[in-house]
């Protein structure tokens, strides 16, 4: 049984800001674009998560939605929809080949059968996109010609729909961030020296998986020396006493991403090292009290950059250190020092202080939080005694 999902009333809920939206802006129809990439937009409106394959989601002013896939994914879309209107388009077959593959038993439809089908029901002037940045060129084109009307680029009302998190997203969210921490504790448990990092990934991502993982979004990993990467993958490199580790481990479950990045490292690790650690968990603890409703994010930015600048640190800081969370991994807002934009209750984010080419090791934290009225609540309990256990320990 799911321990938390997103119910048809909600995704009612969704479709009804969308057609806000749509009256404020005078349009008469709406596409959501997704693929096994870019899926958040899709998931959002629809639950479908496509593999291999474009998707889509198009809307009048009324009526029910139609979900749209390709041949592979029908069944999958079907299972998944929140939308009972299931139809096929050769646009949006595997994208990965150039052939034309042929599937005798699929019946298709096109963007132009739906265009007519809209202006059956009234004018079709004007459609909202969301996810034009991400077709590819004959996609759009494909849109533009058969719908023949003006086509608005829509992106951020999607983007502001999931700004603020309901109860069942911030419970998704909570869920797949159990799901993270346990894999992480997991690979941090076992005795990794001598191992290489992809059989460390590995204990983390398995256990992920046991514990109702629908996905590893990714794993981020680098030992040692590597840990100076941003972003890099889990390699061959065997781990070696002193190492330190820098791994992210991202879950998704039922369509929402928690990240967990807990910097640690191995066997009798140096004094540079224990320092990385240390000024990360201090920026972490400064920039805590101004996660809080109605307080502006460029007081939290500010506060994590000013204690790295207090430190003589601030050549090592390559990005800011927080972000939202939802749907994506990342995803607005993405405050820095100048953004006037305050935090709403209701909104999710991730922490993601960083510090990268330091003699000790590089590496970065990574929590989920919801932000209250009263403050923000940690998505990782066991991450948020570990570096309270911290602070009392190297107070």
């Amino acid at each position: 049984m799911k321990k938390a999902c997103i119910p048809l009333s909600e995704f009612e809920m969704r479709i009804a800001g969308i057609r806000k939206a749509m009256e404020a802006r005078d349009l008469d129809a709406f596409f959501v674009y997704g693929d096994e990439y870019r899926k958040e937009n899709l998931r959002y409106v629809s639950n479908y998560w496509p593999l291999f394959e474009r998707g889509g989601m198009l809307m009048g002013r009324e009526g029910s939605p139609i979900v749209l896939c390709a041949p592979e994914g029908e069944q999958v879309a079907r299972e998944m929809s929140a939308w009972p209107d299931v139809r096929l388009l050769p646009d949006f077959l595997c994208v990965t080949v150039p052939d034309e593959i042929d599937y005798p038993l699929a019946t298709y439809t096109s963007f132009g059968k739906l265009a007519e089908e809209l202006r059956a029901g009234g004018p079709l002037r004007r459609l909202g996109v969301a996810g034009l940045q991400d077709m590819a060129g004959p996609l759009t084109r494909s849109v533009e010609a058969a719908f023949g009307c003006e086509i608005v680029d829509c992106a951020d009302v999607l983007y502001e729909l999931r700004k603020t998190k309901s109860a069942n997203e911030i419970a998704c969210l909570k869920e797949a961030a159990r799901i993270a921490e346990c894999g992480f504790r997991a690979m941090m448990a076992e005795d990794l020296i001598g191992k290489s990092e992809r059989y460390a990934a590995g204990i983390a991502e398995g256990e992920a998986r046991r514990q109702g993982a629908e996905a590893v979004i990714f794993t981020v990993f680098g030992s040692g020396e590597r840990s100076a990467k941003i972003i890099g993958r889990p390699e061959e490199k065997i781990i070696e006493d002193g190492d330190i580790i820098m791994c992210a481990l991202a879950i998704q479950y039922e369509g929402y991403v928690s990240t967990c990045e807990i910097p640690f490292a191995v066997g009798n690790y140096s004094a540079e090292t224990k320092r990385v650690i240390d000024v990360l968990v201090h920026a972490s603890a400064a920039g805590y009290p101004h996660l809080k409703a109605g307080v502006p994010m460029k007081q939290f930015v500010r506060a994590v950059r000013d204690y790295f600048r207090e430190a003589g640190l601030s050549e090592y800081d390559v990005y800011p250190p927080l972000h939202g969370i939802g749907c994506a991994e990342a995803e607005s807002p993405y405050p820095d020092e100048n953004t006037e934009a305050v935090f709403e209750a209701g909104m999710c984010v991730n922490t993601d202080i960083s510090l990268f080419g330091l003699p000790g090791g590089s590496n970065r934290i990574e929590e989920g939080f919801v932000i209250t009225e009263d403050g923000a609540e940690t998505l990782f309990p066991f991450m948020r005694k570990y570096y309270e256990d911290w602070l009392r320990d190297n107070a």
